[in-house]
């Protein structure tokens, strides 16, 4: 076959890979954001990189967020409700019990799907978290800082980050939900900054008070990353939005005011620290103030307040906040006399992965499964130049993983690899930001399977291309949208309407549809007695032999390449057209090919196109395998082939006489399990057939 001479055309993959999802907060379910916009892609991957680098080369971890003040917000709340259950950890383990379960409705195919406050990871992420902070501080790269924290005189009490909610004070940003140091667009600053505080548990103003905990000295590794985001640049399998935001951060610490506060500016411009001004560009409203470092800039706030003069400061790199005050959190080690406090939840959720990569595999030992991975030592999957991580997250945490995560790594010295990390724009619902809040609020992921298939809502959710916009994801069982009129003269509402078609539905017809169309032609064709090519008789229900014309296997070696090198740049939507494209020509060869030779009473052309059509089912199924994997599992059931064998990229441009030799058969003799009458191996939802 031609494929002998393409490797030079093939991407180079690493030997073993990590392929992590974002972590979800423990109080609360998972909605359709988390499953399409994270869950789903880094599935499609782990599963991809199973087939293409071997099983054991691969570990997809990810686990609930149990720590910090969302949860420790969430569980007051519902305490004063009397809803609670009896402990945080009691609460937190039910959420992480039906997100798991949630997760294995999707067929999300972790390894672990740990916790950081629950077992077998706990004690890990426990020893990690006091590692890290040792290490960096012995580096010196943490220090002791004074910052203020709220503090609610009428509840007298400190409050945690979200028990504080304002206005982001961040230049460009529109968040009207922001807590005391960072917004829900993921923006961190100081708490000072924040725009009209209040407390959530009095619904007054509450003041400052200082505070000391533990910093990471992010701004001291600025040339660092400039170097990498330099890197990221020229890398094609970094996605533009992961550059552009990384970009954003690395600017010069700046302050923006508006014009009409240039008199005010200008009577208190000789008490600033040492600064310049750049005026106001044709068209904006604002002039900037930058300043030499974060400290000039963030000196400058209380002079400027107390001139009365409002601004917004730009994104730059400020201290990364290691420690806090909260009871709920990983317990961090006493350091320069701080005792008592926790690791902030965000920190030491940048390293759980790890934890879970060591949980992972430990569990595997006292299972008697050591082999079960390629490497039984965490270091050969998180610190060697053949192996990989893949990040997959939101945008909104772009800064964690991509600024803070390289720095921290860069720091530790212990040769760990930066990652990739795969960011997805947001999901957004009918046309809009999803949020509980609104007056349409979002389902669950659970919900959507009383009216889709699992596979529906992974094809569509993997059509999307959030990696390179915001996309709407509009189900038309949840559109209320009125439309018309019915002959009533009573209100239509879309989705009643049969005129509204549903666009969860369109990649779904290319399974119901196309790939059913073609899987069952071949197995019903084989059942039947039929003519070799030399003239002889194939026996019933055996994959007839020889080699698939000329065109079938350029088509193939096309779309193998184009689908791998798709994956390779994370470019999951391209992935999935390729696969569109070539089983709807594959359907439509073997339709025209067989009509053909129906026609003509030509048994040994219909014989050709039944292996023509057997090789092309298979090159798909494989394709299509991490997309839809219990349609494709169920094809590889049929053909009779271990799955390890079948999916195995090893084998993929094996022509199928190639692969029945490989299992010890010889080609023409090898028996596919009978398809039952009218068989569907991706079907409609019960609901919506």
């Amino acid at each position: 076959m031609a494929h002998k001479r393409t490797d030079s055309e093939r991407p180079r993959w690493p030997r073993r890979a990590v392929v992590t999802a974002g972590m979800p907060y423990g109080n609360k379910g998972l909605h359709f954001g988390h499953i399409g916009g994270v869950f789903v892609p880094a599935d499609f991957y782990a599963r991809f990189l199973r087939d293409r680098l071997g099983e054991d080369n691969v570990l997809f971890v990810s686990g609930t967020d149990c720590y910090g003040s969302p949860i420790q917000e969430s569980y007051r709340l519902l305490r004063e409700q009397g809803r609670a259950p009896a402990t945080i950890a009691d609460y937190v383990a039910e959420n992480h019990r039906d997100q798991a379960a949630t997760l294995d409705r999707f067929g999300i195919s972790c390894d672990l799907y740990g916790g950081s406050a629950l077992p077998p990871a706990r004690d890990v992420h426990e020893s990690a978290t006091a590692a890290v902070i040792e290490r960096l501080h012995a580096c010196g790269s943490l220090f002791k800082r004074a910052t203020k924290q709220f503090f609610d005189d009428g509840a007298q009490t400190f409050l945690n980050g979200r028990q504080v909610i304002g206005r982001c004070p961040l230049a460009g940003c529109r968040s009207e939900r922001a807590y005391a140091d960072e917004c829900d667009a993921g923006h961190q600053f100081e708490p000072e900054e924040l725009i009209a505080p209040r407390s959530t548990l009095t619904g007054e103003e509450p003041r400052l008070v200082p505070v000391d905990n533990l910093y990471f000295d992010l701004p001291g590794r600025l040339e660092l990353l400039r170097e990498r985001s330099a890197l990221l640049a020229e890398d094609r399998t970094t996605r533009p939005l992961v550059t552009k935001t990384v970009a954003e951060w690395l600017l010069p610490p700046q302050i923006h005011i508006q014009t009409k506060f240039r008199e005010a500016f200008d009577a208190i411009a000789d008490e600033l620290p040492d600064h310049t001004v750049a005026e106001a560009q044709q068209g904006k409203s604002s002039f900037t103030v930058t300043f030499p470092s974060w400290r000039e800039r963030d000196a400058a706030h209380g002079v400027l307040r107390r001139g009365g003069v409002r601004f917004r400061s730009g994104k730059a790199l400020v201290p990364f906040r290691i420690t806090g005050n909260i009871s709920w959190g990983v317990p961090a080690p006493t350091i320069e006399g701080l005792s008592g406090l926790t690791c902030w939840c965000w920190p030491e959720s940048l390293w759980a992965p790890i934890s879970f990569t060591r949980a992972t595999l430990a569990a595997a030992r006292e299972r008697g499964e050591a082999t079960r991975y390629a490497s039984q030592d965490w270091r050969d999957w998180w610190c060697t130049d053949d192996a990989r991580i893949y990040q997959f997250i939101g945008q909104d945490n772009i800064f964690f993983y991509s600024v803070a995560q390289p720095a921290i790594w860069s720091a530790l010295g212990w040769g760990l690899t930066q990652s990739t990390v795969v960011a997805n724009c947001h999901l957004l619902y009918m046309g809009k930001k999803a949020s509980s809040s609104s007056a349409t609020p979002p389902p669950l992921a659970d919900d959507l399977l009383e009216h889709y298939t699992v596979e529906q809502l992974r094809a569509h959710w993997l059509s999307l291309g959030l990696g390179e916009k915001p996309v709407s994801f509009s189900p038309k069982a949840y559109d209320e949208r009125q439309t018309g009129t019915n002959p009533e003269g009573d209100p239509l509402i879309a989705r009643d309407d049969p005129r509204v078609v549903d666009p969860v539905l369109k990649e779904g017809a290319l399974l119901t549809g196309v790939f059913n169309r073609l899987a069952r032609s071949c197995f019903y064709g084989a059942a039947k007695q039929g003519t070799t090519l030399d003239g002889g008789v194939r026996e019933a229900g055996c994959i007839p032999a020889g080699e698939p014309a000329g065109e079938v296997l350029a088509a193939a070696q096309h779309a193998i390449i184009a689908f791998e090198r798709n994956m390779y740049l994370t470019e999951l939507h391209r992935a999935l057209g390729v696969c569109d494209e070539y089983l709807r020509a594959a359907n439509k060869r073997w339709s025209d090919a067989s009509a053909a030779a129906r026609r003509g009473g030509d048994a040994p052309a219909f014989e050709r196109a039944l292996i023509d059509a057997f090789f092309e089912l298979r090159c798909a199924t494989v394709l299509m395998h991490g997309i839809v994997p219990q349609g494709c599992e169920l094809i590889c059931s049929h053909f009779d082939i271990e799955a390890k064998v079948f999916f195995s990229w090893e084998h993929i441009f094996d022509t199928t006489d190639e692969l029945i030799a490989r299992i010890g058969e010889a080609p023409g003799t090898h028996r596919v399990r009978p398809l039952p009458p009218r068989y569907d191996f991706f079907t409609q939802h019960p609901n919506r057939s």
